[in-house]
């Protein structure tokens, strides 16, 4: 082909892309319709991004993906009534192609999305955060994000401890702007003092000081029924937590940390354990959401006999940057200088959402000197022999067309690193490449951006528990 077809055949799917960035966002301001790309949202994209999403399809399919293929089903989707549905538009374009039998493409999609059809959008749930560190920021981030139509989840407020600097405020807009990690915020963010509020894309945000969790009246802001996401790690027990709900305007609470005693949630794996009645829930452990997903997956097919699950993990806030003292084993020595051996509940944790694996799992962790995205070896012995082609291909499905499509997701690049993985929205990423299969003995290498990945969990549970997530079209194979 030659260099000006190449850079014709550019500029039109640049051309069909921008055409697309209205409808989008459209759909979503209107009608609460979010809208992706083989599990890549398309929200409040760019050009650029939008066509990246489509050229990741031709590292999971046989096939490539095209704006030319999905144009005509976001211009159909504008013409028609859905309302509150999560709509992935490059496997619509694909089940179109390959089941469309005539059909128009409106057609087709009335079809496929009938259950949508007519609906009204949900009322939105007042959230809290409580604490703002930096899994706080991180869903301080997606809550902005998903600002629509439905507004399903709204952020309405900021708990924190008053800062001994006189600019407080302004700090923590500053951290919530820019992140050395995750880059800058895409938006626009305006301190308030007068109101002692942070302006996010039009976000009012209320950041209210206090000492304690029972100790606020949230109604005093307009805050009612609130969901508190307590991301501060102090209180992880049912009494500690149960704090927050002594404070006026709190309906129920959220920990993204273990808890003890509570019901540990990893979404896709044991989120029908969420009841109406249930008021206080944890969202288990970034390395246990990472796991649990792949684990129930090859459980189911292939039976797990007993394994060990070894945690190649980034250095997190509770080490030390230079030796110095430290309560816990190794955990004083220097984080960006050495490789630290240390101990991990998350193999065992793994049984509170998968009770069949009680007793075959054990872990260990190695904290090493990078600061964001790590890696779970899980080493199995199964019940029932495959190979790695077999395993491969098993989990590619699962990534793509299961009821798990948001929890795993999958990579055969042969030069993907951590870095690669930094803003992944899955809990885990199978890196095909590095899979070993024998008999009936197999090692899988899963990455998983263990702030960022974990944050959207957290999200898909607070979700849950508001009666708010999006049914997906088109369903997903069970």
């Amino acid at each position: 082909m030659s260099q000006d077809k190449v850079l014709a055949d550019w500029k039109g799917r640049e051309a069909l892309a921008e055409e697309m960035i209205p409808l989008v966002g459209r759909l979503y301001r209107d009608k609460n319709v979010e809208t992706s790309v083989y599990g890549r949202l398309i929200i409040k994209r760019s050009v650029v991004d939008v066509i990246k999403a489509h050229r990741y399809v031709r590292q999971v399919e046989d096939k490539e993906l095209s704006v030319c293929d999905t144009h005509p089903v976001l211009t159909a989707l504008d013409k028609i009534d859905v309302k509150s549905a999560h709509v992935d538009v490059g496997k619509l374009a694909v089940k179109f192609q390959q089941e469309g039998n005539g059909a128009s493409m409106e057609e087709f999609l009335a079809a496929e999305l009938a259950p949508a059809i007519g609906g009204a959008a949900s009322e939105p749930t007042d959230v809290v955060l409580y604490g703002f560190g930096r899994i706080g920021r991180l869903l301080a981030r997606l809550l902005i994000e998903r600002t629509g139509g439905g507004q399903s989840l709204r952020l309405r407020a900021i708990v924190v401890r008053k800062g001994k600097a006189s600019n407080d405020l302004e700090k923590r807009a500053s951290l919530l702007r820019r992140d050395s990690v995750h880059g800058s915020f895409r938006g626009t963010i305006q301190v308030d003092e007068e109101n002692q509020a942070i302006i996010a894309n039009g976000n009012l945000i209320k950041v209210i000081y206090s000492d304690g969790p029972d100790q606020v009246d949230y109604t005093q802001y307009g805050i009612n029924n609130a969901l508190v996401l307590d991301n501060t790690g102090i209180w992880r027990d049912e009494a500690g937590l149960s704090l927050h709900l002594k404070s006026k305007g709190v309906a129920k609470v959220a920990l993204t940390a273990p808890g003890k005693g509570i019901k540990n949630i990893v979404m896709g794996v044991n989120h029908g354990d969420i009841d109406d009645s249930d008021t206080i829930l944890s969202a288990a452990s970034c390395t246990t959401n990472a796991i649990s997903p792949v684990l129930k997956a090859i459980d189911a097919k292939f039976g797990v006999t007993n394994g060990h699950v070894e945690t190649v993990h980034a250095y997190t806030n509770d080490q030390n940057l230079i030796d110095n003292y430290h309560k816990g084993d190794r955990r004083g020595r220097a984080a960006g200088l050495n490789m630290v051996i240390t101990e991990t509940g998350a193999a065992k944790a793994v049984s509170k959402a998968l009770p069949q694996l009680e007793g075959k799992l054990t872990g260990n962790a190695i904290r090493v000197p990078t600061p964001n995205v790590s890696m779970a070896i899980l080493n199995l012995n199964l019940d029932k022999g495959t190979t790695k082609e077999e395993l491969n291909s098993y989990l590619r499905d699962m990534a793509l067309h299961s009821p798990l499509q948001k929890q795993i997701d999958y990579s055969n690049s042969p030069e993907a690193v951590s870095s690669d993985f930094v803003g992944s929205r899955a809990a885990g990423v199978v890196d095909a490449l590095a899979t070993i299969a024998e008999g009936n003995r197999c090692v899988l290498y899963v990455w998983y951006d263990n702030e960022f990945g974990y944050s959207c969990q957290v999200i898909r549970m607070a979700q849950r528990m508001a009666k708010c997530t999006l049914p997906a079209f088109p369903k997903a194979k069970v």
